[in-house]
């Protein structure tokens, strides 16, 4: 069970914006969700929880209860770690709107075995679909294509290139430089979200001992990530999360200013709206 201070108004608003192309709403941590012309909405990673104090101790507050949802079309998690893949967090979602979860294997086994959502909450395995590299789906008025992701801390990675007409949008999960080459290449990619992080002391999980630790990119990677991706436009996720590990994006500006990408870099805080 989740509790958010905002209440429910966040999903109220997106369930009222009509766009013209795509809408797209920050969530905090690397959640987002995606709102198409014609009603389709997409929830990528949207995680709720509070973190695992005192080792990882959330920082931004909870946007909304999983229970408020009602309009979702599908649900895609890019890896199996907790704050991608979480029962409490996404498991209301399918039950209350009947969405379908995209997913690979090991993320899938998150919810099928090791949090068993099918015995906590009303959620059928056909609202299960296992999804590998090099695969696209058509969900609605989108295009979502599975593509490789560099993610040394997960066991099966991946990343989307979700195609509209009105443009096309990149997720990287919490992915580093090393298989975007090839990404970038293939498509012409007007908005993308990579993980922006920096180096803390986070206590060890098994002695408890605060340890030098860095998840995500530093401010190297992402601009050599967002080089090979070729962005035209970079969103930084990620970085607002855990305590110990927050980053500032603004420091982003200065350092892809003799780069060819991005165009522009694009950055919003939890509950904010940007478009393609």
């Amino acid at each position: 069970m989740t509790h958010s201070d905002w209440g429910d108004w966040l999903v109220r608003e997106i369930e009222r914006t009509a766009p013209e192309g795509v809408s797209i709403w920050y969530l905090g941590c690397n959640g987002f969700v995606l709102k198409a012309s014609d009603g389709t909405t997409l929830f990528i990673d949207p995680y709720l929880g509070t973190g695992d104090p005192p080792r990882t101790v959330r920082m931004v507050p909870i946007p909304f209860d999983p229970e408020d949802v009602n309009e979702a079309t599908a649900l895609l998690a890019t890896h199996e770690h907790t704050d991608h893949v979480h029962g409490p967090s996404q498991a209301p979602i399918l039950e209350n709107t009947g969405a379908t979860m995209y997913a690979p294997e090991d993320s899938l086994a998150v919810a099928r075995e090791e949090e068993a959502w099918g015995e906590a909450w009303n959620v059928a395995d056909d609202q299960f679909v296992a999804i590998d590299e090099d695969e696209v789906h058509e969900i609605g008025s989108f295009t979502v294509n599975v593509e490789p992701a560099n993610d040394p801390d997960a066991t099966q990675p991946v990343s989307y290139v979700i195609e509209h007409e009105a443009g096309t949008f990149f997720h990287g999960g919490d992915a580093r430089p090393g298989e975007f080459e090839s990404v970038g290449e293939d498509y012409d990619i007007d908005l993308g979200v990579l993980a922006f992080g920096t180096v803390g002391m986070i206590p060890d999980s098994e002695t408890g001992e605060p340890t030098r630790t860095k998840w995500y990119n530093d401010e190297n990677q992402i601009i050599e990530a967002t080089n090979h991706l070729r962005l035209d436009r970079l969103l930084p996720s990620h970085w607002d999360m855990w305590r110990g590990l927050t980053a500032d994006p603004t420091v982003l500006h200065r350092h892809a200013a003799s780069f060819e990408y991005p165009r522009r870099l694009e950055i919003t805080e939890i509950g904010g709206r940007v478009d393609l």
